[in-house]
């Protein structure tokens, strides 16, 4: 049994994640959240609060890290939750001698793009404008859209230092646009959509991803035909294959 803790797992990815958890097997989970969790481990504390999160590190294989504030413009809440309190679940990973952390990262560290064509094209749904080609983002270009944006960018540089300086793995997933509809709310997401299905596949494989992976930055979405975010990476390195598509909803 790999034994996972999950931060934030009241929240909608953490919710999916644990019943895609639960229904696969061979997991052993337990929960790091503000409030209470049924059913099984959890410890209710702040992410900011060092002192009090280290129990739940104790003992575990994995960490998915998904609390967060998720205000694009909030600087407390970002600097708190995202700043401060992903320093603390590396810290408090490291010291509890946990050998990954999956640090969910976001699309928002390349969203800038956005602002220049193609891409400003495809999120406006002026699909005519668009190259038959569409040139990729790749995992290792950064253009932030808002402070929440740049936290997440922070997240992947500090995981990288914690890699490198401590021999923790840690795995950056950009997740794409998860909704609780499962299917786009927008034209802009028909490019960025995500499906319930594909988001616990592709931090499933990096949960069970070879040891020997000490860094990297996945991008997740799923099968989209605007889609500019680079999927040939996540399935050289993790196998990753979207099943969904926007496409079926446009």
């Amino acid at each position: 049994m790999k034994r996972v803790l999950i931060t934030g797992m009241s929240g909608l990815i953490g919710g999916l994640l644990r019943r895609h958890l639960e229904e696969s097997g061979g997991y052993e989970l337990s929960a790091l959240n503000r409030s209470p969790v049924e059913g099984l481990e959890c410890l209710q504390a702040d992410i900011e609060d060092l002192e009090a999160i280290k129990p739940a590190f104790e003992g575990k294989d994995v960490v998915v890290h998904l609390a967060a504030c998720l205000d694009f413009d909030d600087w407390e809440g970002n600097l708190s939750a995202n700043v401060t309190g992903t320093r603390n679940v590396y810290e408090a990973a490291r010291l509890a001698g946990v050998k990954r952390v999956v640090f969910a990262s976001s699309g928002s560290t390349i969203m800038g793009f956005e602002r220049e064509e193609p891409y400003k094209a495809i999120s406006e749904g002026r699909y005519d404008e668009v190259p038959e080609e569409i040139p990729q983002i790749t995992h290792d270009q950064i253009r932030p859209y808002g402070v929440y944006g740049a936290s997440k960018v922070w997240g992947e540089a500090l995981g990288r230092h914690y890699s490198d300086a401590h021999g923790l793995s840690v795995l950056c997933v950009r997740i794409s646009s998860v909704t609780q509809g499962n299917r786009p709310r927008s034209t802009r997401e028909n490019a960025v959509y995500l499906s319930h299905r594909d988001v616990c596949q592709i931090l499933q494989r990096c949960i069970d991803a070879p040891g020997d992976l000490a860094y990297d930055i996945f991008f997740a979405a799923s099968r989209n035909r605007w889609g500019y975010r680079d999927l040939e990476h996540p399935r050289e390195v993790l196998g990753y294959e979207p099943q969904d598509s926007a496409d079926e909803f446009i």
